[in-house]
């Protein structure tokens, strides 16, 4: 009787382990899905390598800069690659590039040459499971015995940004022996030193076909240590000075059989491969070419290992890069700026490739149970499906070539990326305005943007630029335009960071500058000049034009500024500033209930570019400035409430008005079927997929309006939708979220990449604000204080600097609440929880990693 007590809960504990330890799975992606997958595999502010649905490495973006597409060479069969040797004993071996079927797209001939992996025999069926940074391709054969799980990741713990920023790709290869005897198998990775090769300096060969050049003297060194074997690549040739010039590695932790190869044949007739292939083939043993042959040789790492009867055993490969020539924002479209090096963060934390995986090899696996506690307690939170991988899949956008990170350690931004260069450089303001996944995750980071802001993007006078320059000292001697919506979101945003942080040194700190910003607005011939609340001033914005006169856009952006700043100003003991700024926003919110809403949503009174004086749209001889909204129906029209509902900062306007234009919003501007919308732009949603458009015309559409007008971009979207979920309007809300992600569904686009201008665009991660409207959370490290919104289930939360969950149960008028916090620490002065009284506590609670705080309401 004791014996099986004992066993069954031996049993339960055990099954509780493999829960935890195993890899979450948030989304299956069936075979006819797998073509655009493209997950990204590397840290914050290093570039990536991504895991294709089927298997493949690609999007090589290691070097500096983008590569979509990229795959370190074009001229044939030489793309990195793993595979696989199987042979049971007895019998005769096979071997398989770990790669799943073709695309029917892909199964042209290209015009003759050889192409990158098409020779190799692959598995016959394939999937991919996925919650990012988990990414799992499942390949299964109807000739090889064995299945494999491919499992590629790279530490992202909430909190911990050394850890989350590590130039590194961890492949785990779980091979499962479908037979009932013992199989030898061996699995091995091959690539090039391609060292100097980026994508950036092209030619053709005596074919016509389209090489990359850069490789020279490229140098493989096999490198052993008593926890690492693996190549190390440098190169003697590439100058030290390209931005391509620096280390890579290949390597494994494993301790069974290693073997190697530091070259291969010379590549005539596509023989490199040949030769490789062969060898490995064999035996699954590598033998040595210590004779280095091309520019950039060819590396091989094999592991062999003999797998038991209906068993599973895993192989690890790591590769790990160190590039440190980073480039200011010249490699994108030029604006006049020459190529100074400015280098990268994450270049000092180590010497070389090599130096990463030895530093980080030992604690790879407490970061791994990190992370996947992390996205084991987000995925197991009560929200729908499609909230949670809208906003755990874009998360992937600060790991890509959109950000990077400064030695100062400042985190920098781009808009996006295109295929091979940077998309609109600077920390746009108006774009960056949008996402809040940087500030609940990352806090420091998010606090680094707002000093890039203040500190080197806002002048003596106020005014802020919309994009700063590198260095960032440079921004002394430069002008730009201010963006009207840009900076007032910036504004909140620095007020949401001093909240999310409570670091009142932090803001004593810059708050003259945060002041001038606000003041900046009221600059005479500015925004609102005469302090009256309304802004008649020619207010640039995120739609690239300039807006004249009043319109809903800009003015919630700058209520919402308002109210912040009169916050911010109480808390530093200036009152004459708060009420100045508690007086204009009462004086424009007002105005603009009684002016710009029309009983269905708010719209946008035009003034002379000139005078500014209110234009008569009754004139038929009236002319109108391009590029307005007039009386449209902005998608985007109350975003700047749904900012202040981020930051608790309440309603800007009469909240009646600002829930019945949401649901105008829904009504005139949700599209079931774009294959019936006429978009002269770009296309970011085509066919029958269903979405939000930019702009709707219930009154009729002006002649020439602002340029996106018939555009669907998500970021835009989720703002909006979210704002839905927070006026209560769920499932509109989640409607609109779920047209989004429909989208990206493997096969036509990638799910890690939403785009706008440029791939991983940085307004989609607003996709996060999700995750707190359906919660409800808010937290004010200020005040010491935590609530949630939601009466009952299981919650995922997070202030950027510490996280953990929260169980909310409700048993007729009462609540029971059970705080956890599994990352950092917690301190409480109070707790409030939906249609109850706030606990006020007696003394500041401490809350740590496992001691739950337990409340009762």
């Amino acid at each position: 009787m004791h014996q099986s007590f004992y066993l069954f809960a031996f049993l339960l504990f055990a099954t509780a382990i493999q829960a935890q330890t195993s890899w979450p799975v948030l989304k299956h992606y069936d075979q006819d899905h797998l073509l655009n997958i493209a997950l990204p595999l590397g840290g914050i502010g290093t570039g990536t390598v991504s895991l294709g649905g089927r298997g493949e490495l690609r999007d090589w973006e290691i070097m500096n800069k983008p590569g979509k597409k990229f795959s370190t060479i074009t001229d044939g069969n030489q793309a990195p690659f793993f595979a696989v040797y199987v042979k049971p004993i007895g019998k005769t071996a096979q071997s398989k590039a770990l790669l799943g079927p073709f695309h029917p797209s892909e199964y042209q001939h290209y015009e003759g040459r050889p192409v990158n992996h098409h020779g190799m025999p692959r598995f016959s069926v394939a999937s991919f499971d996925a919650a990012y940074p988990f990414g799992q391709v499942n390949l299964s054969d109807d000739v090889l015995p064995i299945s494999v799980k491919i499992k590629g990741f790279n530490p992202l713990i909430p909190g911990d940004v050394a850890a989350s920023s590590i130039p590194l790709a961890i492949l785990k290869y779980e091979v499962t022996n479908n037979t009932d005897a013992p199989l030898e198998v061996a699995i091995c990775g091959t690539m090039r030193n391609f060292i100097g090769i980026d994508g950036s300096k092209q030619s053709k060969n005596w074919k016509g076909d389209l090489v990359y050049l850069g490789a020279k003297n490229n140098q493989n060194e096999y490198r052993e240590s008593p926890d690492l074997k693996g190549i190390f690549m440098s190169s003697q040739g590439v100058d030290n000075q390209d931005p391509a010039w620096g280390t890579i590695a290949l390597s494994t932790a494993e301790r069974e059989l290693v073997s190697f190869r530091r070259s291969s044949t010379p590549n005539d007739w596509e023989n490199s491969i040949l030769d490789f292939w062969d060898d490995f083939s064999a035996d699954g043993v590598l033998s040595d070419k210590d004779k280095l042959v091309d520019d950039n040789p060819m590396a091989s790492l094999a592991v062999k290992k003999t797998i038991p009867a209906r068993s599973s055993l895993t192989f690890t490969f790591y590769i790990s890069w160190h590039f440190p020539n980073r480039l200011d924002w010249n490699n994108a479209w030029s604006f006049g700026y020459r190529g100074k090096i400015i280098g990268n963060h994450y270049t000092n934390q180590y010497k070389d490739a090599w130096e990463v995986i030895e530093k980080e090899s030992p604690r790879l696996a407490n970061l791994e149970a990190q992370t996947l506690n992390f996205v084991h307690t987000f995925v197991k939170s009560d929200l729908p499906e499609v909230v949670k991988e809208a906003a755990l899949f874009n998360l992937s956008t600060l790991r890509s070539q959109t950000v990077f990170r400064l030695p100062s350690g400042h985190l920098m931004g781009w808009e996006g990326v295109m295929n091979e260069a940077g998309s609109c450089y600077g920390n746009c303001t108006h774009v960056w305005n949008y996402e809040n996944a940087t500030a609940f995750l990352f806090g420091e980071l998010a606090k680094s943007m707002r000093e890039v802001e203040m500190v080197y993007g806002t002048k003596d006078d106020g005014k802020m630029m919309n994009r700063v320059s590198l260095p960032l000292e440079s921004n002394r001697n430069i002008d730009h335009v201010a963006a009207a919506d840009g900076q007032m979101g910036s504004v909140m945003r620095f007020y949401r960071e001093w909240i999310l942080s409570g670091d009142n040194e932090w803001l004593k700190k810059h708050w003259a500058r945060v002041k001038a910003a606000m003041s900046y607005a009221w600059v005479p011939g500015g925004w609102d000049a005469n302090q009256d609340g309304v802004q008649e001033g020619k207010q640039h914005n995120t739609m690239d034009v300039d807006y004249y006169g009043p319109n809903p856009q800009m003015q919630f952006w700058y209520f919402g500024a308002l109210k912040a700043s009169a916050a911010m100003a109480r808390a530093m003991n200036d009152p004459v500033f708060a009420k100045q700024c508690e007086q204009v926003l009462a004086k424009g919110s007002k105005w603009v209930d009684e002016n710009l809403f029309n009983g269905e949503y708010y719209e946008h009174k035009i003034t002379d570019p000139k005078t500014f004086e209110f234009l008569d749209r009754s004139n038929p001889s009236t002319a109108i400035p391009n590029f307005q909204l007039g009386e449209g129906c902005l998608l985007d029209q109350v975003v700047g409430q749904y900012m202040a509902h981020v930051c608790g900062l309440g309603y800007l306007a009469k909240k009646e008005n600002i829930q019945t234009a949401l649901q105008t919003v829904m009504k005139y501007n949700f599209v079931p079927r774009f294959d019936n919308v006429f978009n002269n732009m770009r296309s970011y949603v085509m066919d029958k997929e269903s979405g939000l458009i930019m702009a709707s015309w219930p009154k009729g559409r002006l002649k020439v309006p602002f340029p996106y007008f018939a555009e669907s971009m998500s970021g835009f979207e989720y703002a909006a939708a979210i704002g839905m979920l927070y006026e209560g309007q769920t499932e509109a809300g989640l409607q609109c979220i779920q047209s989004i992600r429909d989208r990206f569904d493997g096969e036509k686009r990638n799910p890690f990449d939403e785009p706008e201008c440029g791939h991983h665009y940085a307004r989609a991660m607003a996709s996060w604000s999700a995750v707190l409207a359906l919660s409800g959370f808010q937290y004010s490290g200020v005040e010491k204080s935590m609530a949630f919104g939601a009466q009952s289930g299981d919650f995922f939360w997070s202030n950027g600097y510490a996280w953990g969950k929260v169980k909310v149960q409700q048993n007729g008028q009462r609540s029971t609440v059970e705080l956890s916090v599994l990352y950092g620490e917690l301190e409480l002065n109070s707790f409030s929880l939906k249609n109850h009284p706030t606990q006020i506590f007696k003394k500041t609670i401490k809350v740590k990693a496992g001691e739950p705080l337990q409340l009762t309401f």
